[in-house]
């Protein structure tokens, strides 16, 4: 599951330079499901490894780092005057997705919880923006800003190397009392995708944040 992951970021790459951006974002999509179930099915099973560690951060490198990237670049190539140098600042994307996930590796602090923003919750954001682009005009106007998009990166990216604690869907029973959290923001994200299709990542993503804030402020599991 964990070389499926890797094997769908590698396809979306080849969708987005033959010119199918949004084709390519759906990649990212699939490539998150098999990310979830990899490390869902290494607990299930207990063959958690130091060489499937590796093994993943590598997978997620390409389809939640690069392929996240590549979108923005070729999104901002396209919006701006040709030879402009403006579309290499987005690719600070798979820059600090790197540092993510060499830091995740070795932070013993993250068994419990993510600090940062991990790197699929990020590439998810990233996806929807060619979706939103696309979908509404108005919105579309703006994103097609290169300077717009510019921003987006960099404001991710820096969440990525954050220091803000964030959930971990990790199920260590599945008691609703001792995971509420959990179980609110899969519940409330599943309703708002199944409403707003993919214009609905980008909530889900925002509520994951501000969820994660206010467990960590309370205290709660």
């Amino acid at each position: 599951m964990t070389l499926l992951n890797l094997l769908m970021g590698v396809i979306g790459i080849v969708w987005v330079l033959d010119g199918n951006i949004l084709s390519g974002a759906i990649f990212i999509l699939i490539a998150a499901g098999f990310d979830f179930l990899d490390g869902f099915a290494a607990r299930l099973l207990r063959v958690q490894s130091e060489m499937g560690k590796e093994l993943d951060s590598l997978a997620d490198m390409v389809s939640f780092g690069v392929l996240p990237g590549l979108i923005l670049f070729m999104m901002a190539k396209a919006a701006s005057p040709p030879g402009s140098y403006l579309p290499y600042f987005t690719l600070i994307v798979p820059m600090l997705s790197a540092y993510r996930l060499a830091k995740f590796n070795l932070d013993t602090r993250q068994s419990e919880r993510f600090i940062g923003l991990p790197t699929p919750a990020n590439a998810l954001f990233l996806s929807a923006i060619p979706y939103l682009a696309d979908r509404w005009p108005m919105l579309g106007e703006w994103l097609s800003n290169p300077l717009g998009l510019i921003g987006i990166a960099w404001i991710f990216a820096i969440l990525l190397v954050s220091e803000i604690p964030l959930i971990a869907l990790k199920f260590k029973s599945f008691s609703f009392a001792k995971n509420k959290f959990r179980y609110t923001l899969i519940l409330c994200s599943l309703l708002i995708v199944a409403v707003l299709q993919l214009a609905g990542i980008p909530l889900v993503i925002l509520m994951y944040i501000v969820l994660s804030v206010i467990e960590n402020a309370t205290g709660s599991e």
